[in-house]
């Protein structure tokens, strides 16, 4: 092909998906006729309302989309692209004077509790301003080559932000005051209208996806465009954990390193840091609360085993904390890794939500680590993570949240609850029929703590159930012991009664062992039986794209499913 031929290629190309830009969208204004400038203007102002109406078509809240972009636009674009960037701005803007009126509420409320979750508003609409600001940072490199993964990108962060609002809301759960009702009220406009640039988003990347773009380009040239992460130049450089590399720090109790105390080193991550920042833990039990914050990316823990090394709290629920700061160690830094590392919040059961870990940094990693608890105790709250040969320990809902999240070869081991309590591995908390998150379980095996064994048929334990009303979880290729109650699934309680059993997805796939017997799971409308051609979308290469950020760290990783299922001919009953 010659290089006019290629550039024409190009421009029919880029033409072709600008007219399927966000499910063919009017982005040409129709030709005008005559010569008056009233007619002329009067012909712009309908087709903007035409390129708003189709825009707003996939929202779920169609009239105050449409009512926004209109407003705001003035009927001056037809550009999609701009019209998103108004939506993103006025949504932000809308966050920012909410914050205004948060402190307010703050400055008058008494009772503790409900100011500690008024605080914690604060510090999740900022996540939330974040996750729209990068969203709306990212419209601006719109490139077709790399569409695909920029579309992930903002669907991601765009989930992350509805998460962080959604979770201010519920933080006021078991409080006394009004304020819950008040934020609810703050929150409705900027929640509906995140909730729109979603759709909009998610709708262009499935009309996207049905585009064959390696023929409009090649599969060379796709490969050669990929995102590659910011430290592919360290690439392997943990290579199986080995300390080829010499940490940058190192953390020891007993003064044998750099600091003793891990929030110390934290302080020594360069700002706007780019490569991995490692830090090494010595053995030992560390009584502290760690943040890693949102400016701390590229951080890397490294200890010396998950029993070995471990940080520990034993914040609560029941002493007055709600169960999103209750956390012993909070991870926010995008590109985050551990290894070797144990989590911990040593409550106990009597103390009821008790975090140890809470995950809200994109793309971060934890291999071959221990987060021991009992209710609550691993928060995948937003973003992509990715666990790799740890443990978890717990009781009632222990591994709950809206990540995407992938557990590739972990034990998932089932405490001992107290007297008439009932046991569930997981609650995922996926609010919107649109966000992409879920928890995904591959491999590894769900199995009794040895204090519980002898007891653990006196409680029944559940695979999940579901927090929100879209909740999804999917297990495969997973040895489930026989603890697990033939039902499988237990209903989310709430005030109204049972909720969450038509809406969810739950699918088993593949599972072995006593447990994973499904001819007597509970017949709820979200319980899906997967093909292996299902399966494979839950994957980490097509979950999360995995293969574009783990790879490079030398972490162990299998992107698909075994091969040998994929013959497999089951009921795709989606």
């Amino acid at each position: 092909m010659s290089g006019g031929e290629g550039n024409k290629g190009r421009r029919i190309a880029v033409i072709g998906v600008s007219s399927l830009l966000l499910v063919a969208m009017v982005v040409a204004v129709a030709v005008q006729n005559g010569s008056n400038d009233d007619s002329k203007k009067s012909s712009h102002v309908a087709s903007n309302m035409k390129a708003v109406k189709t825009l707003c078509h996939p929202a779920e809240y169609k009239e105050e989309c449409e009512e926004t972009l209109i407003e705001y636009s003035a009927g001056n674009t037809t550009d999609p692209k701009e019209l998103i960037k108004i939506a993103f701005n006025v949504t932000i803007s809308k966050i920012g004077d909410k914050l205004k009126e948060t402190d307010l509420l703050h400055e008058v409320e008494k009772d503790p509790r409900t100011k500690l979750a008024l605080d914690t508003c604060k510090q999740l609409m900022d996540l939330s301003i974040g996750e729209l600001t990068r969203s709306l940072e990212g419209l601006g490199e719109f490139d077709l080559i790399k569409m695909d993964k920029i579309l992930t990108n903002l669907k991601v962060w765009l989930s992350g932000a509805i998460t962080y609002q959604d979770t201010c809301l519920d933080g006021f759960e078991n409080t006394t005051s009004e304020a819950g009702s008040k934020m609810k009220e703050l929150l409705t406009t900027s929640m509906h209208m995140s909730s729109n640039a979603l759709s909009i988003i998610t709708e262009f990347a499935d009309t996207f996806s049905n585009l064959n773009v390696t023929k409009l380009f090649g599969r060379r040239q796709l490969l050669q465009d990929s995102e590659v992460p910011s430290w592919v130049d360290h690439r392997r450089f943990l290579h199986a954990v080995s300390f080829k590399h010499k940490p940058n720090v190192t953390v020891a109790l007993d003064g044998s390193g750099d600091f003793k105390s891990i929030n110390e080193s934290l302080q020594k991550v360069p700002e706007n840091n780019r490569q991995p920042f490692v830090i090494y833990i010595k053995e030992g039990v560390y009584h502290e609360y760690v943040e890693v914050t949102k400016k701390m990316e590229h951080v890397v823990f490294i200890g010396d085993g998950g029993k070995k090394t471990r940080i520990t709290g034993n914040k609560n629920f029941i002493d007055g904390i709600n169960t999103y700061r209750t956390a012993t160690v909070a991870i926010q830094g995008d590109y985050f890794v551990a290894i070797n590392m144990g989590f911990e919040n040593s409550a106990g059961p009597e103390k009821h939500q008790a975090v140890a870990l809470r995950v809200q940094g994109d793309k971060s990693i934890f291999y071959n680590c221990s987060m021991d608890g009992y209710q609550d105790t691993l928060y995948v709250h937003t973003m992509r993570q990715f666990y790799r040969d740890c443990t978890i320990s717990g009781t009632i809902d222990f591994v709950f949240g809206n990540a995407l999240s992938v557990f590739q070869n972990c034990t998932f081991v089932v405490r001992k609850p107290m007297k008439n309590q009932q046991c569930i591995v997981t609650a995922q908390g996926r609010k919107e029929l649109q966000q992409p998150s879920g928890i995904v379980i591959q491999g590894g095996s769900i199995v009794s703590d040895p204090v519980f064994y002898p007891v653990r048929f006196d409680h029944k334990s559940f695979l999940a159930r579901p927090w929100k009303n879209f909740s999804r979880t999917v297990i495969m290729d997973t040895f489930i012991d026989d603890l697990i109650h033939s039902d499988g699934y237990l209903p989310w309680q709430t005030e109204e009664g049972a909720s969450g059993m038509d809406t969810c997805f739950y699918a088993e796939y593949h599972n072995t062992g006593p447990g994973s017997d499904k001819s007597k799971r509970v017949h709820w409308a979200g319980i899906w039986n997967l093909n292996s051609k299902a399966a494979h979308w839950f994957s980490p290469a097509k979950f999360f794209h995995g293969h574009d950020w783990i790879e490079v760290t030398g972490i162990p990783f299998f992107a698909g499913i075994p091969e040998h299922h994929r013959h497999k001919k089951t009921l795709l009953n989606w």
